[in-house]
This record gives structure tokens, sequence and C-alpha cells, in this order.
């Protein structure tokens, strides 16, 4: 009698739970249509910061090419360090988020202004605006690792947290002509997450911590996601003042 086949069962995987849901679905951006919606309240999320910065009676196009340099900075200088297409140039999507985005604030700010007394609304925006952001820093600091050949260890270290902390707030940087302006007063929350976020997820991933791991890039992708939603809601919504201690004037 010949021998019975054996069956491999595939391995058990006890967190699972962590993917295998509907927030997770849609904060992964698994969905065009979900990615998409992202998108416009990222852009639209941005405009409210470039309108609220632009000079008075400045340009139309002043307005237009500094909410596009700001919405895609970091699409664009990381793809040319890594000799690639910029993300404006290979998505067509993000063009039409932005021009969206622009019109309403260019032609009814008063979207904006309302937004702005909505809590809830204005968390929703932040949410969407954190996990596109969360997306971009995972994806390019994957494409950098890929990209970037060992040198001193047996994966590239710093040339992809670097690309993952410059796609998560490049724009702050651009125009060029702003220098290091933007850190003149220390790091801004963006940028400091997009740094610790993109050394996490690249540690993570690139060493021995995620062996076993099943799903270790999704799993990843969650959690930065959630801190990116977690510290942009409490700047967002002024809640660190808010439940921060409170000192008494003497």
């Amino acid at each position: 009698m010949g021998r019975k086949g054996q069956v491999t069962e595939d391995p058990v995987d006890p967190t699972a739970w962590m993917i295998d849901n509907d927030v997770a679905n849609f904060v992964l951006l698994h969905q065009k249509e979900v990615l998409y919606m992202c998108m416009l309240g990222y852009t639209f999320l941005h405009g409210g910061k470039v309108f609220a910065a632009a000079p008075k009676g400045s340009a139309f196009s002043y307005k237009l090419v500094s909410m596009i340099l700001a919405c895609t900075g970091g699409g664009i200088l990381v793809p040319l360090f890594l000799n690639s297409v910029p993300v404006p140039l290979a998505n067509d999507a993000y063009p039409v988020a932005i021009l969206t985005s622009f019109a309403i604030h260019y032609y009814f700010p008063i979207v904006w202004d309302v937004i702005a007394l909505s809590p809830m609304v204005k968390a929703l925006i932040i949410i969407l605006y954190e996990s596109v952001r969360a997306k971009v820093v995972i994806t390019f600091t994957l494409a950098a690792n890929a990209a970037i050949a060992p040198s001193l260890l047996s994966f590239p270290l710093f040339g992809p947290i670097m690309c993952g902390t410059i796609s998560g707030c490049g724009g702050a940087f651009l125009p060029m002509n702003k220098g290091l302006d933007p850190i003149a007063k220390g790091m801004q929350s963006p940028m400091t997450t997009a740094c610790i976020g993109a050394t996490l997820v690249h540690l993570f991933l690139q060493t021995s911590l995620s062996d076993g791991v099943i799903q270790a890039k999704e799993k990843a992708h969650l959690h930065l996601v959630l801190f990116f939603i977690f510290v942009g809601l409490v700047n967002g919504l002024g809640l660190k003042t808010k439940i921060g201690p409170k000192i008494k004037a003497e």
C-alpha cells in the first residue's frame, strides 16, 4: 500500500484580527474608491494650510503652485532621489484631487470655515489625510529599500529612513527658497512622525523583529497609520493643550 500524502496545514495567524476588519481595510486603502476619497481629504486639508499661509492678495497661480508643491513635495523629491517618475506625473489621480480641492478653497472658501467649526468633520478629514500620508511613507520607505544597495549592513539603513521621512513632510520645504526655515523653530509634527514612523517600519521589516509575523507589511502599515491618526487628531483638534497639565499662574 502506498503512503498517504501528508497534508500541510497553513500556519495559524493569532493576530489576523488586526487586518481582517472593516476599519483596517479602510485605513489601509485597499479599495480604489476609498483611496480616491482619502486623497481628496488629503489635498483638501493641505489646501486649508496653503490658503491660510498665502500672503494677502496673492495671485491665483501662486496659490495653485503652492498647493501642488505642498501636496506632492515628498512625492516629487523622493522619486528624484531614486531615479523614478515623480508622483504627480505618474498618477493622474493626484492632480485631479488637487485641482478639485483647490477649486473648493478658491471659489467656496466658506466650506473650510464651516469644517473648522465642526470637530467631528475636521476629525474625519484628518483621518483621511493621515491614511494617505501613512501609505506614502511606507511605500517610499520600501521603494528606497529595494532601490538602494546595502553597504554597511545586510540592508540599507539610513537611505530608506531618510526617503520615508522626506516623503511624509517634503512639501514643507518646497519651493526650495524656503531653505531650512520650516525647521528654524524645531521640527513640526508631520516631520517628527514621518521620521519615527519610517524608522520603526524599516527596522521592523528588515530585521528579525518581523520573523514569523504573517503579513508583516500589512500589520506594520496598520500600526503606522494608527500612529499618524492619533498624533494628527491630538494636534489638529487641540487635544494636546486640553489634556496637558494645567500650570497655575503665579
